[in-house]
């Protein structure tokens, strides 16, 4: 699909839909999807993942590691047909517990040194990790399953940005607590967001950029994603080109608009991404 008419056509959905559709005031998530895409009944755009490792294993997902509290990540490890892009991470009693993604040491290019962390070495790859309960938790306690039942996906986002997980941090909750953070305010797009990206500038380096970007809708984080200046294969990956930057950020870094495609992954953490107005 051409590019204007992907966005003539989500600028229709989006004036539509405002008209009838309220950001839901419960802000628990409760769901877990992955990959944007123009046609939200595709099957390949907006693709359930499963929230609990039995469900995983029946969907032909496979456990690459355990829980482990001496690894350099918290979480029993699991991919399907290979594809190290996703991995999904569930905690010691087997409910969702954070994702991960992950770029072959093969590809040489990226990540470079200034990303690595986020960015932490596994074997032949390097991964990024994303929490969505507390890291300290996930491979000792872990949730009981009236915990699942109550909390949903998570209770909070925590991203891993050193070799101790414990040490991750907490992303706000409210996007009115955005403001005392070095994360930038992009633009909305809608069955994504308000974007924010970390410490984004005109004339940065982007060998620099922080892998990932968050989403708000109502004030509320409730989506988020990987971004990385690389052109990675996987049918979980978007490739948006540099004709399309200014759709998500207000200020497009000029590095950026010579470094080719991007490879993002939205992930969203709520049932509904057609009620992301923004």
């Amino acid at each position: 699909m051409k590019l204007h008419l992907v966005i003539a056509f989500v600028t229709l959905i989006s004036n539509f839909s405002s008209a009838f559709l309220l950001f839901d005031s419960d802000p628990k998530w409760t769901g877990l999807k992955v990959t944007w895409g123009p046609n939200p009944l595709s099957s390949s755009y907006f693709v359930n993942q499963p929230r609990t490792a039995a469900d995983a294993v029946k969907q032909g997902f496979q456990k690459i590691s355990d829980c482990d509290v001496n690894a350099k990540w918290r979480g029993a490890r699991y991919v399907k047909d290979g594809d190290y892009s996703l991995t999904l991470l569930y905690d010691v009693n087997g409910y969702i517990a954070g994702i991960q993604t992950s770029v072959p040491k093969s590809y040489g290019k990226y990540p470079k040194p200034q990303i690595q962390p986020p960015f932490v070495e596994d074997g032949d790859r390097w991964v990024v990790s994303a929490y969505f309960t507390d890291p300290s938790k996930i491979c000792s306690t872990g949730r009981t399953a009236d915990e699942f039942n109550q909390q949903g996906t998570g209770t909070n986002l925590y991203v891993q940005n050193s070799t101790k997980p414990e040490d991750s941090f907490m992303v706000p909750h409210k996007e009115s607590g955005m403001t005392a953070t070095k994360w930038t305010e992009g633009k909305c797009f809608y069955t994504m967001g308000k974007h924010y990206w970390y410490d984004l500038s005109l004339d940065m380096s982007c060998d620099g950029m922080f892998p990932m970007f968050l989403l708000y809708n109502g004030g509320e984080l409730n989506a988020f994603g990987w971004a990385m200046v690389a052109n990675l294969p996987s049918k979980h990956l978007e490739h948006p080109s540099p004709s399309t930057y200014g759709l998500f950020m207000k200020e497009v870094p000029t590095c950026l608009m010579s470094s080719g495609v991007l490879s993002t992954m939205h992930i969203y953490l709520t049932d509904s991404a057609y009620k992301d107005l923004c």
